[in-house]
């Protein structure tokens, strides 16, 4: 199954959420998309509901299913911590989701394009995997000629809110992860057990 890169904002009403975290697909119009979008009233199986959870990570990080997949397995082989924070844990390793995080550019989709486009650099070296797993202590920064980049430097002035588990300099351009991220730093809006639950009847 193919990355979705359709309306974001379309989906977001869809899922009630806000994929691109700043709110504004659901600032005016709450609700479904379609004709009959303010007066749908849909009550979810179990099922349905563990289905919905997953979707909304997995469009919030926008991975194909496969690789969400893939990276809920390699979560269930942690032994420390609960399955389903380690698996949004490992969400937030990934490069993509680091170089959003530092503000380095103002959606997970934007960060992909960057890095994808060599536009990053980690420990000095240019890694054009999105998915990489960045590991704590390593130096995210960007490219000497990339530095100038019009998108990068609005993206990092528009930034209003930077996780505590994330240190920037505005001046270099460059950061790092200083620490894993704890489950309740993250998306509290996510309940993984659905999630995770939804699996255990697939795997």
């Amino acid at each position: 199954m193919s990355r979705y890169t359709g309306p974001s904002w379309k989906k977001s009403r869809r899922l009630g959420i806000s994929l691109l975290g700043n709110g504004k697909e659901l600032l005016r119009r709450n609700y479904a998309p379609g004709q009959h979008g303010p007066n749908t009233r849909v009550k979810l199986s179990e099922y349905g509901l563990q289905l919905a959870e997953k979707q909304k990570l997995r469009r919030m990080y926008g991975l194909n299913e496969r690789q969400f997949k893939n990276l809920f397995v390699a979560s269930s082989k942690i032994r420390e911590g609960k399955h389903g924070a380690n698996f949004i844990i490992l969400l937030e390793c990934r490069l993509d989701n680091v170089v959003y995080r530092l503000g380095l550019a103002t959606t997970r989709r934007a960060a992909r394009q960057l890095i994808n486009h060599g536009h990053i650099i980690v420990d000095g070296k240019r890694v054009d995997i999105p998915s990489f797993r960045v590991k704590v202590g390593q130096i995210i920064s960007v490219r000497e000629k990339s530095k100038n980049i019009a998108v990068i430097k609005e993206a990092v002035k528009a930034l209003v809110y930077r996780p505590s588990f994330i240190s920037f300099d505005a001046k270099k351009l460059e950061g790092s992860l200083i620490r894993l991220p704890n489950r309740d730093e993250i998306n509290p809006e996510i309940n993984e057990a659905l999630i995770v639950e939804f699996y255990n009847k697939q795997l």
